[in-house]
């Protein structure tokens, strides 16, 4: 049992005194507002506090729990600000750290979901409009930006199931809609079996079936339960990177459920994108669309609570996890079935677009990505700005 009141021993060079509960509310709340740019930056922000400025957690601990979290499902940049407040005031300072990284984004993103989702004006319709174009550029330089990494850990026979499993996740994207998630499972489970023979096989048995009912049940549903199981799916099942979540939402909020139209999710996708902190709080969105402010809320809860629980549950065991043979196994398959998600996605994101105007900015958007190498907050500006002067020239905007 996890002891709530525990404070992991000082890390050697670590101060005696680790931090009140005040200064994790007032530093981790400080990159939850100024944390642009996804991943890359929440790590590059906490190392700088945690790491050079402050010296609270060393080096070599900071890099552990960047390896221990991208092996976690979930939001791995949120995870990795949790485990470090956990890590100077244990279960309080994880509560206190996490939720100050997560509420500022969240509650920006929820007022720019009542403003867009209302009754905006045309010129902030264009903005939507514009920005919402090149979505599907963000996901295939998104899903581009991981490959490298993915390929170099695949070595011999296995970068052929590399390749099988990045196709089988962009053909999943397009085609299998709210059951991704399956496939994903799928993917990591089948490399596991390969790698452990019949033990794998009946390790696979015993936890899909219990997935796929839960599925079933929550879909049959609908409502709140089916809500909810779009942001559990989006919690606790995703693999990949904050990315992953758009195939694994799309199909719920725009073809199954009818939550959201096309244009009011690709919004949706590039709110996430052009705010500060978890690229995750995106379900918030989708919530909202779904049933107001309680729904935005709940959402975020169940979508990031997740990832306090394997903090509190894992983080001491942050060290075996990283060189569990297991572990890197259902990685190695679900982790590239995920880039290939995040890939296929780009198709479905295009094919929502209505406007001839759109697909201009679309292929706009795509050079300064992947060409010109601008980044992605830049690129969404730019985009919106662009549908601004198109909606101002009095060009036809989606509806």
């Amino acid at each position: 049992m996890i002891d709530a009141r525990a404070t992991p021993a000082p890390l050697s060079g670590a101060p005696k005194q680790p931090p009140g509960l005040l200064t994790v509310l007032r530093e981790w709340g400080q990159i939850g507002c100024i944390g642009f740019g996804g991943p890359p930056a929440h790590i590059a922000l906490l190392r700088e506090l945690c790491v050079k400025r402050r010296r609270w957690i060393s080096e070599e601990e900071f890099e552990h729990g960047i390896a221990a979290t991208n092996l976690l499902p979930g939001p791995a940049s949120t995870q990795l600000a949790i485990f470090c407040a956990w890590r100077l005031r244990g279960i309080p300072g994880a509560l206190v750290g996490g939720v100050s990284f997560i509420v500022p984004g969240l509650v920006l993103i929820i007022a720019l979901a009542a403003l867009f989702l209302g009754a905006p004006p045309d010129w902030l319709r264009g903005a939507g409009a514009g920005a919402g174009a090149v979505v599907a550029a963000v996901a295939v330089q998104a899903g581009a930006s991981l490959m490298p990494g993915s390929w170099k850990r695949a070595h011999g026979g296995q970068r052929q199931r590399w390749i099988a499993y990045i196709a089988a996740g962009a053909a999943g994207a397009a085609l299998v809609g709210p059951w991704l998630v399956l496939l994903l499972l799928g993917c990591g489970a089948l490399e596991f079996a390969w790698r452990r023979g019949s033990r794998g096989q009946r390790t696979l048995d015993l936890h899909a079936g219990p997935l796929v009912l839960l599925a079933l049940a929550a879909t049959t549903a609908g409502g709140v339960g089916a809500l909810c199981w779009t942001a559990f799916k989006v919690g606790a099942l995703s693999y990949g990177g904050g990315f992953v979540i758009i195939p694994l939402m799309q199909a719920d909020a725009v073809e199954h459920y009818h939550w959201m139209t096309d244009g009011e999710f690709l919004n949706a996708v590039a709110l996430g994108q052009a705010t500060p902190g978890p690229v995750v709080q995106t379900v918030a969105v989708v919530g909202y669309a779904a049933h107001g402010l309680g729904g935005a809320i709940l959402a975020a809860i169940v979508a990031f609570a997740p990832s306090f629980w394997f903090i509190a549950l894992g983080a001491r065991r942050f060290d075996h996890l990283r060189i569990h043979p297991g572990a890197r196994a259902f990685l190695d398959g679900a982790g590239p079935a995920a880039i290939g998600a995040i890939i296929g996605s780009a198709i479905p994101l295009a094919l929502a677009l209505s406007e001839t105007w759109q697909f201009v900015v679309l292929a706009g958007g795509g050079v300064l990505l992947l060409v010109l190498r601008r980044g992605v907050v830049t690129t969404l500006f730019a985009a919106g700005v662009a549908g601004i002067a198109v909606a101002l020239a009095g060009a036809p905007l989606p509806t």
